[in-house]
């Protein structure tokens, strides 16, 4: 084996054991938080009504799952975030890529983008349901007006960090506007717009409570919404872990996915 195989051999390792050191670390922090938790609760530091014990919320988790009450619920919230999300990002990535590319449309969108994005979105929940009703569209425009302009701020910026002599040297080859945005930007900026949906997905799960705040009678977040009523913080506790369990899955497939369809991610991630 020469010098460079044994560089790359090396270097192999190293990366397998920071892998490995990473996802133990993280491991730690989850158990120091169950190991506090258990000891706030059961120890009697703080009363059950404020801070269920992990027996309580398991059960509760355990009944729900029982009725079919748990799967109904994190169904119809799962796909109220995928649809709210899937459009908002429909919507951004071309928007965010022209403004990148185009001093014009980037003058005359981006003080609007720049507005709206701090509305507050609770705050436009009364109008979206005296113009859409009560419906499921109303739940999926608040989704979408939680993440869509964040995320067009986000794909302008990561396009435009494309490197400009990757542009110009296509178009000193005759490349078209088309297959530049096709064959040059596109892939260079895919690594970091996959990032920056993933990131998206999960400000999206932030809005679902406020999606499902009116006039929803299922869901996590109307779950959430119900219990806090009757002071039963068993469920709360519940509704949340299971969203923050959830987005866990949804940030494993996103970086799955981010790895199949940008094959050199994990080159730019690695530096």
């Amino acid at each position: 084996m020469n010098k460079r195989e044994n560089s790359i051999s090396m270097n192999g390792k190293k990366k397998k054991r920071s892998a490995v050191s990473e996802r133990l670390l993280s491991l730690i922090c989850f158990l120091l938080i169950i190991i506090c938790w258990c000891v706030g609760s059961y120890g009697g530091m703080v009363r059950d009504i404020f801070l269920p014990s992990p027996t309580a919320v398991a059960g509760k988790i355990i009944a729900m799952a029982k009725d079919g009450s748990l799967w109904a619920n994190c169904w119809e919230s799962t796909l109220r975030v995928l649809v709210g999300w899937f459009w908002s990002a429909v919507a951004a990535l071309p928007m965010g890529m022209l403004m990148a590319n185009s001093r014009k449309i980037s003058a005359f969108v981006q003080p609007i983008i720049e507005f709206a994005r701090y509305l507050p979105v609770v705050a436009l929940v009364p109008l979206t349901l005296l113009y859409l009703g009560i419906g499921e569209t109303q739940k999926y425009t608040i989704i979408f007006l939680g993440t869509f302009f964040q995320l067009v701020l986000m794909v302008c910026d990561t396009v435009a960090g494309v490197d400009s002599n990757m542009i110009n040297a296509a178009k000193t080859l005759g490349a078209g506007k088309m297959q530049i945005y096709k064959e040059v930007i596109f892939p260079a900026a895919l690594p970091g717009l996959m990032d920056d949906f993933r990131l998206t997905i999960g400000w999206a799960w932030t809005y679902l409570v406020v999606a499902e705040m009116v006039a929803a009678d299922n869901g996590l977040g109307y779950m959430i919404l119900r219990s806090q009523r009757y002071l039963a913080t068993d469920t709360i506790f519940a509704g949340l872990i299971l969203i923050g369990l959830i987005g866990l899955v949804t940030d494993f497939l996103f970086r799955v996915l981010s790895r199949i369809v940008a094959p050199w991610y994990d080159r730019l991630t690695d530096k």
